[in-house]
């Protein structure tokens, strides 16, 4: 087997396939229900009552400060499930790798996505992969589909909302889309950016432990804070204000965004998540928040309204009031 890139023959079902599960994704992914090599996994689930979620990740570059599409792959997907109010359990991977390829190069993403499920507690339990022509793809896709189960007290949707909840966000927003943004055009900052991606699965503990006070759950990847409040809204039939200055944005972030002519409320993040809670019992799940080191700079940054249904107002440091639109066009293109 040639060991330095993919070849179309690693590709065809034959030995060379073989030999590229073997060396590669089971040295990494093993266990009980990968290793039995079926046509799928055979799973048992401890409730009736699941989630599945599923994404496609086409970042480039493919590494960059702070992950890879390899770490990127296995948070994004356990994230959507966890806003969904589920625990993740497991996950399915189907590479599209593109001839050429360097197989140390798609030897670290797998392990990449090894480590970060294993510390999400997640098992990698089957997948697939092909290989395309050079020119028919870019280095490599990856598709994950995910599967958690939810607690018979957990239901997390915009119907839940009412007028009075809080909105918060768990830490700064638009790391992730500076980080891509300025590893793909060679910018250097003063403070390097860093990507934040993140698996965020201890919430799941948390929506289980506070079922009554969180409503709704939502990560704000691609098109940023702005518009998943602006979904939000829409869903529920309600008004978000929000407050400039309570949301956190870093120095590196609201710099570069100045100096690029961009707005930090529209990049992308892979680490935080926009939790709708009640007012009552709204302490003690903003000091469970703040206890963790991956939700420690979460902060109330404004409330769900009556009036303006379906819109979202941004209260400026001045005091007046603009809307936050939805993103419209590419802010930044093939950032997850």
């Amino acid at each position: 087997m040639n060991q330095e890139r993919v070849l179309l023959a690693h590709g065809s079902g034959g030995l060379m396939s073989q030999g590229l599960i073997e060396r590669i994704f089971k040295q990494y992914w093993s266990n009980p229900h990968l290793d039995d090599m079926l046509d799928g996994a055979v799973l048992q689930l401890p409730v009736n009552r699941i989630a599945v979620s599923t994404d496609s990740f086409v970042i480039t570059p493919l590494f960059f400060p702070g992950g890879d599409i390899g770490k990127l792959a296995v948070c994004g997907t356990v994230n959507d499930l966890v806003a969904c109010g589920a625990r993740p359990l497991y996950l399915s991977a189907a590479f599209i790798i593109e001839e050429g390829l360097s197989i140390r190069d798609l030897e670290q993403i797998v392990k990449s996505m090894a480590q970060t499920a294993a510390a999400a507690g997640v098992k990698l339990v089957t997948g697939d992969t092909k290989v395309v022509e050079k020119g028919s793809a870019d280095q490599v896709f990856i598709n994950t589909t995910g599967i958690g189960v939810i607690d018979s007290e957990v239901s997390l949707h915009p119907r839940c909302i009412k007028p009075g909840d809080q909105v918060i966000v768990t830490g700064q927003v638009g790391d992730h889309g500076l980080a891509i943004l300025a590893q793909r055009e060679g910018l250097a900052f003063s403070t390097p950016a860093e990507s934040d991606c993140a698996a965020l699965h201890h919430l799941s503990a948390l929506v289980s432990k506070y079922p009554a006070q969180i409503k709704c759950m939502r990560d704000p990847t691609r098109g940023g804070l702005a518009t998943v409040l602006n979904e939000i809204a829409t869903q529920a039939g309600l008004g978000i204000v929000v407050e400039e200055q309570r949301i956190p944005v870093s120095a590196v972030v609201k710099g570069a965004c100045d100096m690029l002519g961009m707005d930090p409320l529209y990049m992308a993040n892979e680490g935080k998540m926009v939790i709708f809670a009640s007012r009552e019992g709204i302490d003690d799940l903003m000091r469970e928040l703040l206890s963790n080191p991956l939700t420690q700079g979460a902060t109330i940054i404004g409330e769900v309204v009556a009036n303006h249904p379906g819109m979202v107002l941004l209260k400026t440091a001045l005091g007046a009031k603009r809307i936050l639109s939805t993103l419209e066009g590419e802010h930044v293109p093939r950032i997850c």
